[in-house]
């Protein structure tokens, strides 16, 4: 009986040696009109590891993020990185957002940007396609919270656009 179970487990644990853990590729993106600051705030958050992979595959081998002694030039390194790959427009016009900074928060880094002087906001398209040059299967989930309308967005490598309207 015991060389049946023995005969078992040798059978079955190469199957679970072969068993492949498969990662999730997302990132959350916020974004907030604050209409008495005339400001559009955004927070985006994505895992660290992936970030710091992009950034080393568009700009600088060397780049180590969460680091105590952290390189400044990195910050001008995301700030190139988000505004290559977020797109904004609002009431049919292309704006450039200000990178605020940077936090980490486990595996999380979070980014915040703003857009100033936005007196109203009739329609609001983003464009994110941030890290979907290193994975296609990157997912980049977008939540808005514009005008008292709360809306979310799944964006994909295949579609990395939404738009909201408020007419």
């Amino acid at each position: 009986m015991k060389l049946s179970k023995v005969f078992l487990l040798l059978l079955i644990l190469p199957l679970f040696a072969f068993t492949v853990m498969h990662k999730y590729y997302i990132s959350v993106t916020q974004i907030n009109y604050i209409e008495d600051k005339q400001s559009v705030q955004i927070t985006s958050r994505f895992f660290i590891d992936d970030f710091e992979n992009a950034l080393k595959e568009n700009y600088d081998e060397s780049i180590v993020l969460a680091e105590k002694d952290e390189a400044e030039r990195f910050d001008s390194y995301i700030n190139k990185y988000l505004k290559k790959r977020i797109e904004l427009i609002i009431n049919d016009k292309s704006v450039s957002f200000n990178f605020i900074g940077k936090e980490y928060d486990g595996d999380i880094i979070r980014c915040y940007l703003e857009v100033e002087n936005v007196k109203s906001i009739e329609s609001f398209s983003i464009t994110n396609s941030v890290l979907f040059d290193l994975q296609s299967d990157q997912q980049n989930i977008v939540k808005m919270n514009i005008n008292s309308k709360n809306k979310s967005f799944i964006l994909t490598y295949d579609n990395p656009n939404a738009l909201l309207k408020f007419n």
